[in-house]
């Protein structure tokens, strides 16, 4: 084995033929684009919220705009060439962070506890719906459509 390459095999840590530097880099561009992620769904979902409406459209917002741009990206990726680490970089670190659907789900299952039941529903039918015509959307622009 060559010094600074991993073992030829696969694991949470092992990439084939990938060196330790490589695999390193890889994961650094997903934490610092999920860094950056993350604030941008903090300053998205406190700038909303200041309006103090009932339903959570902050994020709703952090959602559409997230799958738009996920779709948009992937499109872009697949008629462009972007390195494996940009695009796990943006795919998983940055859209990843950025993205709520863990949040989306508990304040659905909140709305509905709190008696508003149709509001919740309005929000999990309305982010899906939404959500798929912004990743179709985000695909066509990628596309050049």
């Amino acid at each position: 084995m060559c010094p600074g390459r991993l073992p030829a095999r696969r694991g949470i840590f092992f990439l084939e033929g990938a060196t330790m530097y490589a695999v390193l880099v890889r994961y650094l561009a997903i934490a610092l684009a999920g860094s950056a992620g993350a604030v941008l769904r903090y300053v998205v979902a406190t700038r909303v919220e200041r309006f103090n409406l009932r339903f959570p459209l902050g994020t709703f917002i952090i959602n559409i705009s997230g799958s738009f741009f996920l779709g948009w990206f992937l499109s872009y990726v697949g008629r462009h060439h972007v390195s494996d680490t940009t695009r796990l970089a943006i795919g998983v670190g940055f859209v990843g962070a950025y993205t709520t659907f863990s949040t989306f789900m508990y304040e659905s299952v909140k709305l509905s506890d709190d008696g508003a039941g149709f509001v919740a529903l309005v929000n999990l039918l309305g982010s899906l719906v939404v959500g798929i015509i912004a990743v179709r959307l985000g695909m066509m622009l990628g596309r050049g459509a």
